[in-house]
């Protein structure tokens, strides 16, 4: 794939296109801590052979028919308390992109706290990874791993872009918008249009209001989501009382 250009102020304006890497993350971040990355600083790959997903997963993606990307953003502006409104605007960002090219359906969904989903099977992942300075971020690792082209998957939770619409992408330019749509999520978090955010947030949230199944402290337990706190912990009415939980708290059933 090509170096992606796309019509941004500062998003993937320097852009690091590596044929192969272990992980886009693990390279943008020594790429900050050598401060050889400038705000919006891009690392992207054809091939990811050891990349990192939620839950310290690893996440395997196809070489040449996926998204494998890392952006180098520097919230300062973010206190640290605050930091899942990143996590929130980026996975809006994500689900903005695949709306425009799979068009209006309920069926596209973020699942907490930054999944992608389309019904009951996954699309894409995101990872962020923050270096804090006393109560503000210095800086911020977003990784983002999204299927594509590809068709066969080891599991059969997970699917693809194309798999969906029958459709083959151009890797470029769907990175091109994909950047551009990240900039725009970050520079609404940037101009301070937290409940925007956060009501869009919502709109989107896999299994939002509905009753469902979780485990949590090896129990089973119903429950309905209701919200994510200003921590990024999920709430969860269940048994008429309000719980809140990690992301290594509960697991989804």
């Amino acid at each position: 794939m090509a170096a992606p250009s796309p019509q941004t102020l500062f998003t993937g304006q320097q852009l690091v296109w590596l044929p192969e890497c272990g992980s886009t993350n693990s390279e943008a971040q020594l790429l900050a801590g050598q401060n050889r990355a400038t705000d919006g600083c891009c690392v992207i790959t054809d091939k990811q052979t050891a990349g990192r997903g939620q839950r310290g997963n690893q996440w395997e993606a196809a070489p040449g028919e996926n998204l494998t990307l890392s952006v180098v953003w520097k919230p300062t502006f973010l206190p640290a308390a605050d930091q899942f409104l990143l996590s929130q605007a980026v996975a809006l960002a994500v689900h903005d992109w695949l709306g425009a090219l799979l068009g209006p359906t309920p069926a596209l969904r973020v699942k907490w706290p930054n999944d992608l989903y389309y019904g009951s099977q996954k699309l894409g992942g995101i990872l962020i990874e923050n270096t804090l300075s006393g109560p503000k971020i210095q800086h911020s690792i977003v990784g983002i791993g999204l299927n594509v082209n590809q068709q066969h998957f080891g599991v059969t939770t997970a699917t693809s872009l194309s798999r969906l619409t029958g459709r083959t992408y151009s890797l470029l330019t769907l990175a091109e918008r994909l950047l551009e749509s990240l900039e725009r999520r970050y520079l609404q978090l940037r101009a301070g249009r937290i409940r925007e955010l956060r009501t869009d947030y919502l709109a989107v949230l896999y299994r939002f209001e509905e009753e469902h199944d979780y485990e949590a402290d090896g129990q089973r337990l119903r429950g309905r989501i209701v919200g994510v706190d200003a921590a990024g912990r999920l709430a969860l009415e269940t048994g008429g009382q309000m719980r809140h939980f990690d992301l290594k708290q509960i697991r989804y059933l």
